[in-house]
């Protein structure tokens, strides 16, 4: 490869065993994931990441999640403890707080992996929604980012550490059939800078990575989310793949280490580079 007449030394991609052998960004580090489902989750590929860089975890999940969560872990090594916790109800937050408090006596990071909307918040509706549900998915899949950092604050603000959300680019883009979903990962977006501001005078870190649509349990539930596969092809100039979450975990894990040390209120882009594009890619020569 050259560039300006300077020839440069091609590399390959890196191996996720290559990566295992070298340095792990995350050793030592203690990290509570709250989000993970089964195995499609970007939740578990974030844990999968965590783990391989070092760091130890814990899980949250609640209800009948629960049984999934604790199936999907079982697939972890070591496998990590789960703490029951609605993020929705500020008692469990509290209960997950003092549960941590019991295993560690610090906590170096944090990741939000939540998000829901009822159906009829949905699927091309949002003219008719009513406002508990639009209450509902704006409680679950932003304020509730705002409600963990808060409750688990007291872990963190001696040291410092980070904290990081799942986002799907919604600031500037209304998209087909999302409807009051894009409006809360929007308003998500905003929670984060807002938290930034917040938390930056303790050397919390708050940052979302808006990551390209991923075939999960959740987007399982989004009518036309199939759609999304063929119009992310043809615009993101380094491909895509729905079923391929390993980018967005290496990414939050990045985010959890020190590398990115000065980096906070940021968003970002987990998607081939389908954000930086305005038009559909022309054919390749």
């Amino acid at each position: 490869m050259t560039g300006r007449g300077v020839t440069l030394p091609w590399r390959p991609a890196q191996s996720p065993e290559a990566r295992v052998i070298g340095a792990v960004i995350l050793k030592g580090k203690r990290v509570l994931i709250a989000g993970m489902s089964d195995r499609r989750s970007i939740g578990y590929s974030i844990a999968q990441e965590a783990q391989r860089e070092g760091a130890e975890i814990l899980l949250t999940s609640f209800g009948r999640m629960m049984s999934i969560t604790q199936m999907t872990a079982k697939k972890l090594d070591p496998v990590p403890e789960i703490l029951e916790m609605d993020v929705t109800k500020p008692d469990d937050i509290a209960h997950a707080v003092k549960e941590t408090e019991k295993r560690w006596d610090r906590l170096d990071g944090l990741v939000h992996s939540v998000a829901f909307a009822p159906a009829d918040a949905l699927g091309g509706q949002f003219l008719n929604t009513p406002w508990e549900s639009v209450a509902t998915a704006l409680q679950v899949s932003a304020f509730s980012f705002k409600e963990m950092a808060r409750g688990f604050l007291p872990l963190m603000r001696e040291h410092g550490g980070s904290m990081v959300t799942l986002d799907f680019d919604n600031s500037t883009s209304a998209w087909p059939k999302y409807d009051w979903m894009g409006v809360s990962k929007a308003a998500l977006e905003s929670v984060t800078r807002y938290l930034a501001r917040d938390l930056g005078r303790y050397k919390i870190r708050v940052n979302a990575v808006c990551a390209g649509p991923l075939a999960t349990l959740a987007a399982s539930g989004i009518p036309g989310f199939k759609d999304f596969e063929e119009v992310w092809e043809k615009r993101a100039p380094l491909g895509w793949s729905l079923q391929d979450k390993s980018p967005v975990g290496r990414a939050v894990a990045v985010l959890l280490s020190d590398h990115l040390d000065m980096t906070t209120g940021e968003l970002l882009h987990v998607d081939g580079g389908y954000h930086a594009m305005g038009t559909e890619l022309p054919p390749a020569e």
